[in-house]
């Protein structure tokens, strides 16, 4: 890349990102310099970075890790990703369809401007494919094991509340590799109670974030089940907000929440 790069800074409930506009699929990025531009203090900042491609007439959200790597789905960056498709003009439909690398996802943008956009996303199926643990320091906590385009070890605690839940010390979490030999995101929630729960979510290749999108696709489903409800509403509140869950009887899932643009700008020099 000789010439410098322009990008969108944004979050959806604080899980943020840098967003690079390739229409034409022309950057190739290599994994350290994705890891430079989400660097908090030598680059701009971010849980990850979304590059927004059409490919054959269809939208493709392509979703990198802080870290460089490559992941296949990320129920934050899809809001954030449709939002900009829509203040920057580039999708003039309400309703449309985006690509990522865990499958097709059906978008409604309920509301969109240059800054704020609340977001409404078809997640497609939920797989719980059975239970797991996963050990924080000291702690070993017991979850179900859930697929939504990307792995999940979702744990409700009894008795946790969201007072002690936000003080709870986190650190990276050990886990089965032979039930999750791709690594896993680790979600930690209290019961739900008049619909509500919270929860703290560890994302692979990141750490610890503010929230996580499929994250709270996998902990609503696991409050739910441990309600004794598999389908249901749930809102599932994190550090950076809250998001809508809604679980169908056909097993698949709908994620309603914000997104905003935090800002529009242009690197000092071109991308080494």
């Amino acid at each position: 890349m000789t010439t410098p790069l322009h990008f969108i800074k944004a979050h959806a409930t604080e899980n943020d990102f840098v967003v690079l506009i390739d229409v034409d699929d022309q950057l190739t990025l290599e994994p350290a310099q994705v890891a430079w531009l989400c660097d908090r203090r030598a680059g701009i900042g971010g849980d990850g970075l979304l590059r927004v491609v059409r490919t054959g007439g269809e939208w493709f959200m392509d979703y990198r890790n802080a870290d460089g790597s490559i992941a296949e789905m990320c129920g934050n960056g899809i809001r954030a990703f449709s939002h900009v498709l829509k203040a920057e003009g580039l999708e003039e439909a309400n309703e449309f369809d985006v690509h990522t690398r865990a499958g097709v996802k059906h978008i409604t943008v309920e509301e969109a401007d240059a800054v704020h956009a609340r977001v409404r996303v078809g997640m497609g199926e939920v797989n719980v494919f059975g239970e797991s643990w996963a050990k924080v320091g000291e702690t070993t906590f017991e979850g179900i094991a859930v697929d939504v385009g990307n792995p999940h070890l979702a744990a409700v605690v009894p008795g946790l509340t969201a007072e002690a839940l936000a003080q709870m010390e986190l650190s990276a979490p050990s886990f089965d590799p032979e039930v999750f030999p791709n690594g896993v995101n680790v979600e930690i929630l209290t019961q739900a109670h008049d619909g509500q729960c919270s929860m703290r979510v560890w994302e692979r290749g990141v750490g610890e974030t503010r929230s996580c999108g499929t994250g709270t696709v996998a902990g609503g489903t696991a409050a739910l089940r441990a309600s004794g409800a598999n389908s249901g509403r749930v809102t599932v509140h994190v550090p950076g907000g809250a998001v809508e869950i809604e679980l169908t009887d056909q097993g698949t899932a709908v994620m309603t929440g914000p997104s905003r643009i935090v800002a529009r700008g242009q690197l000092a020099a071109p991308l080494d």
